[in-house]
């Protein structure tokens, strides 16, 4: 951005995918605010910090919003192809998808669902698994004690929303996966653990208390989350019996992931629509000052709703 408005310094600039400078690093908006008119925000939360370096912002919604979740006839037919029972409770496992995080996560999160296992012997197990860390999930399902049913990416994506459709709740580590299993309404505990090193260096310039985008958003702790030293199996089963038990515990979670859907967009135009847009008003010059803007999801009609015909 910066070499091309040294060529044309009369270039509109804008960006899709505001950077985290809620969680760290605030500087780099003043940065973008160099180069950068206009900014394509994903979350509710992130308009207020464009607005604050000096440029103008929309929050169009998150893709994951967007997507079409299965329905409960397409969700009972996979239970039934896959061998379970109607009413057989089932775990959706999401150990990551780089080979780092799974090898210094996974044994502790199998451990979990061992326990599990021991408070409920039919407790089906669903893991969809990235092409990426594939070999070494298969490998280590393959020492879990009871079946598990695992999703491989080559099934594609619809297969694996059906998977998180079909469990009653879900053991992943913290990431996109987080919010896709909103997406589906499904209860979650989250874990995550990096190097000791990375560790260190992250505890002394993250600006927030979670990790989760879910908490985040609702500004509640409605995800247990547990990073480090803390995601052992002792927490992570204690924080996942009430989502197997209780039916208001998972109930309450799938309430609030509704309410941050509908804040990414949910319900509303499609993202990329609210984007075409934003862009359309930023270049027409309707875009609103960046003092005295909040946050929230843009109320931008689609673009063919402004410039008809207009590409």
């Amino acid at each position: 951005a910066a070499k091309a408005r040294k060529a044309l310094p009369d270039l509109k600039v804008v960006h899709y995918v505001a950077p985290s400078v809620w969680a760290w690093r605030p500087g780099r908006a003043a940065k973008m605010a160099r180069h950068v008119n206009h900014v394509l925000a994903l979350l509710p939360f992130e308009p207020p910090y464009m607005h604050a370096a000096g440029m103008t912002c929309d929050c169009v919604g998150h893709p994951v919003a967007g997507r079409a979740q299965p329905d409960a006839a397409e969700t009972s037919a996979f239970r039934d192809e896959i061998g379970m029972a109607p009413d057989q409770p089932a775990l959706l496992l999401a150990p990551g998808s780089r080979r780092g995080e799974v090898r210094r996560l996974l044994p502790d999160l199998l451990e979990t669902v061992s326990r599990l296992r021991q408070k409920r012997a039919d407790l089906a197990v669903l893991c969809p698994v990235a092409e990426t860390v594939d070999a070494p999930v298969r490998e280590a399902l393959g020492n879990l004690p009871g079946p598990a049913h695992l999703i491989s990416a080559a099934e594609g994506e619809d297969r694996k929303r059906l998977a998180f459709a079909a469990a009653d709740f879900a053991l992943c580590t913290s990431g996109t996966v987080t919010l896709e299993l909103a997406a589906a309404g499904t209860p979650m505990v989250a874990a995550y653990r990096t190097t000791w090193l990375t560790a260190q260096i992250v505890r002394r310039v993250i600006k927030i208390n979670t990790a989760n985008l879910i908490n985040l958003i609702s500004g509640r702790n409605v995800v247990p989350e547990f990073l480090q030293e803390f995601a052992t199996p002792d927490s992570l089963t204690d924080a996942l019996m009430p989502l197997l038990v209780d039916a208001g515990a998972r109930d309450a979670q799938a309430d609030v992931f509704h309410s941050v859907m509908r804040q990414m967009g949910r319900g509303g135009p499609a993202p990329e629509e609210r984007a075409a847009a934003s862009v359309l008003n930023f270049l027409d010059g309707n875009a609103a000052s960046p003092a005295g803007q909040g946050g929230g999801m843009s109320a931008l009609p689609g673009p063919d709703q402004r410039h008809e015909g207009r590409r």
